[in-house]
């Protein structure tokens, strides 16, 4: 993650080059208000970390690695996910808080970063054993969380269940205080949102459908005038019958590619889906309706031999899952985890429009080879926020007791990511930045906007 180190001092840079922005900053005072910001956004305001104590059911006491790392709350209470995965550590968790902030920023939400993690492969531990993971991470970390301190949310690993085990957990902790939204991402009955699960899936698909269908389209002439590589590569997509693959089949994964079979505004075919174990392939385009019901029934996995595919009623070729990223494709979104192209492998990247729905699925090396390249990569910082966008609306909704329905939810996530969207696009097509850097100029923008109004820069 050093390379979101390096965009956000260069980004600062940029706006701090621009007399106009705090223009009461002069000279001297605004080299120092330069360092002060990087100094501010570089760094978290807490980490925390502690030793879940957890008697498993044969007996054993083990000690899990937590973590709840809280980046800013310059805007407002932190916000981000809690991942279950056997690779996090405190340096993963810190980078993840310090997006979110940079996320919640772009997307005018009222809340600052933070993101929590356990080490541990939830698949390895019981129904039981999980619950109490569950309940001690609130017992260890109670005194930072709350409604209106600390949210988490679902992330890698976790889902609306283990945010019901948590919210019951700090609603024992805490009698007759405000619980309902000390959790988001919780299942409907227990006070979620209709639609939160699907909604970092629906975002992700709906950046590139608005892109290509909506933006590029109404400003062909324009863009086809610039001499912007990546307006280039969208125009040369545009009318063309794309050939998608997905890295990732779970919830964004599973959601984006059924997103993109459904579109009636572009022309799609899902090539290339992949998970933990396996890869699927149809040159003709694969039937996900069919995919998404049979991991629904197989624990959230693809079908793996020819006998599952059978089962599935669905055509494919099984192949390695690690052949995907290199394949022939127009799209590829990146739905899996961090660091998936790098250096041993961004030469052989053939998609020419990249979609990150996972967080940092793209290395610093390759992210600068990638865009020299003209590839046109849509980053996480803006795609994947579909995620906390009806996080905030299910914390909203918690404090009203009143609840949207699903099409208000997604009517809101779609308006909401359109107007990041346009505000975004013209200003990417207009100068030679990739779309990764725009987005973090206008989030350091307003971060620092909001922190000099603050007095935090003195």
């Amino acid at each position: 993650m050093q390379r979101q180190q390096s965009i956000i001092e260069e980004s600062l840079k940029a706006v701090m080059e621009d007399e106009e922005f705090l223009p009461d900053l002069k000279a001297q005072t605004r080299d120092q208000a330069y360092k002060s910001l990087v100094a501010l956004l570089s760094t978290p305001n807490h980490i925390h970390k502690s030793f879940l104590r957890v008697a498993l059911e044969n007996g054993t006491i083990v000690r899990i690695p937590a973590f709840r790392v809280q980046h800013s709350d310059t805007v407002g209470p932190y916000k981000g996910g809690i991942r279950f995965h056997h690779s996090v550590n405190d340096e993963e968790v810190a980078n993840l808080a310090k997006l979110m902030t940079l996320k919640n920023a772009l997307h005018e939400l009222p809340f600052g970063g933070g993101k929590g993690g356990v080490v541990i492969n939830p698949k390895e531990y019981t129904v039981k054993e999980l619950n109490l993971i569950c309940k001690k991470y609130v017992q260890y970390f109670n005194d930072i969380l709350g409604p209106d301190k600390d949210i988490p949310a679902p992330d890698v690993g976790t889902g609306e269940r283990e945010m019901d085990w948590m919210m019951g957990e700090f609603k024992n902790i805490h009698p007759g205080e405000p619980y309902r939204n000390s959790f988001t991402g919780k299942s409907v009955v227990n006070g979620g949102s209709l639609g939160r699960r699907e909604a970092t899936g629906k975002g992700v698909y709906f950046t590139f459908r608005y892109m290509m269908h909506n933006f590029v389209k109404e400003n062909k002439k324009w863009l086809g005038d610039t001499e912007n590589i990546f307006a280039h590569a969208a125009l040369d997509h545009v009318e063309k019958k794309s050939k998608i693959a997905v890295q990732g089949f779970g919830n964004l994964g599973s959601v984006a590619a059924l997103e993109a079979y459904q579109c009636n505004y572009l022309q799609n075919k899902v090539v290339a889906v992949s998970d933990a174990n396996v890869m699927l392939y149809n040159e003709d385009g694969l039937d996900i309706p069919a995919l998404v019901k049979f991991t629904e029934d197989h624990d959230g996995e693809l079908p793996k031999n020819e006998e599952e595919l059978v089962e599935c009623e669905s055509k494919a070729e099984i192949k390695n899952r690690d052949d995907l990223l290199e394949m022939d494709v127009d799209v590829l979104i990146l739905a899996a985890l961090e660091d998936q192209i790098h250096e041993d492998n961004m030469e052989n990247i053939k998609a020419k429009i990249i979609v990150e729905g996972a967080n940092g699925p793209i290395t610093e090396k390759a992210d600068s080879y990638l865009a020299d390249k003209g590839i046109l990569i849509i980053p996480d910082i803006l795609a994947n926020a579909g995620g906390v966008i009806v996080s905030y609306y299910e914390w909203v909704q918690g404090r009203e007791a009143q609840f949207l329905t699903e099409e208000e939810v997604f009517k809101r996530l779609y308006d909401k990511m359109k107007v990041t969207m346009d505000t975004i696009l013209p200003q990417f097509f207009g100068d030679p930045f990739p779309l990764r850097q725009n987005c973090y100029i206008h989030s350091v923008m307003k971060l620092s906007t909001i922190m000099y109004r603050q007095g935090k820069l003195y």
